[in-house]
């Protein structure tokens, strides 16, 4: 005879009763009768008390608007007169269109700027990467009425540009003072654009690049139809506030004598000598300029957010 089938008395071997059925959890029982209907959850509305420290900061606020109100509108010194006058005056118009065009292509010409870098810092190459990283070193760094101040007076460093055999030109000739602020804001704006879009083109994620590539998709096509299109909704915010940030900066240019806002409005009363009303038609246009420009940026943000 073999030896015993351990199998076989192991199959028939009786399972004590608390290993044989699986243990079920304790649920508490329910105290609701069986046939009763459920009902369904409803919100329960939280009513806060108005608190006593709102209704005495709302009150010292109002007392305090009220007080700075009465105080503007009865002095005698500020001429809410002249401010009405020259609201709408051809030589306040001009500067707010010559505000509204240097921003626009300022941005414009910054937003194409800070794109070539952002792709500089990304690229392979050691040399190009250390290029973006010196020139928005350098251009973030110094303050943009320093680099107005640097190409107006340009023709001091350099009198005659010149291009070798093609040709020479006087420098006060190419650097007007136009010239100068379009390139100054440009340039100091283009650096801040560049660290905008490369975080944005960074939050895309790394395996969409990696699956592109496995496609066989270019760097281009990869940029224009994976990158771009995803990195645009994080970018715009940003955009619409340094856009904001360049209406109001356009009022540095007045020091290189560019007939802006700002610089109309000190011709204005360095003439008449009504230096706080003139200042405050100023601020109203900025104030106007800066709330367009804040609804533009809010229906972008809206039509991307569709989008996504």
């Amino acid at each position: 005879m073999g030896p015993p089938d351990v199998r076989s008395q192991v199959s028939t071997f009786p399972l004590p009763r608390q290993l044989s059925k699986r243990r079920e959890p304790d649920r508490a029982p329910d105290p609701r009768p069986a046939d009763s209907p459920v009902r369904e959850a409803r919100p329960v509305r939280v009513v806060r008390p108005f608190p006593l420290l709102d209704v005495v900061l709302g009150a010292g606020v109002l007392v305090i608007a009220a007080l700075l109100t009465n105080s503007l509108a009865r002095n005698q010194q500020l001429s809410w007169g002249t401010v009405g006058t020259y609201l709408f005056s051809p030589a306040i118009l001009r500067g707010v269109w010559t505000t509204v065009w240097l921003a626009v292509v300022c941005m414009a010409l910054a937003v194409v700027v800070g794109l070539i870098s952002a792709l500089m810092g990304q690229a392979t190459s050691r040399v190009l990467r250390a290029l973006s990283t010196a020139y928005v070193w350098g251009f973030r760094g110094v303050p943009v009425l320093v680099q107005l101040i640097f190409w107006y007076n340009l023709a001091l460093l350099f009198p005659k540009l010149s291009l070798g055999p093609i040709g020479a030109w006087d420098t006060n000739k190419v650097i007007s003072p136009l010239t100068a602020a379009i390139i100054g804001l440009t340039l100091a704006e283009g650096a801040f654009m560049s660290e905008i879009i490369r975080a944005g083109m960074q939050s895309v994620d790394r395996g969409q690049h990696e699956a592109a590539a496995a496609l066989g998709l270019t760097r281009i096509r990869m940029l224009r139809r994976i990158t771009l299109p995803q990195a645009v909704r994080l970018i715009i915010p940003p955009t619409g506030n340094e856009f904001i940030t360049m209406l109001k900066g356009t009022s540095l240019v007045s020091a290189i004598s560019v007939g802006e806002l700002l610089f109309s409005a000190e011709n204005i009363y360095n003439a008449n000598y009504r230096v706080p009303a003139l200042l405050i038609v100023a601020s109203l246009w900025y104030l106007f300029l800066t709330s367009l420009a804040t609804i533009g940026q809010g229906a972008l943000e809206r039509y991307y957010a569709r989008r996504s």
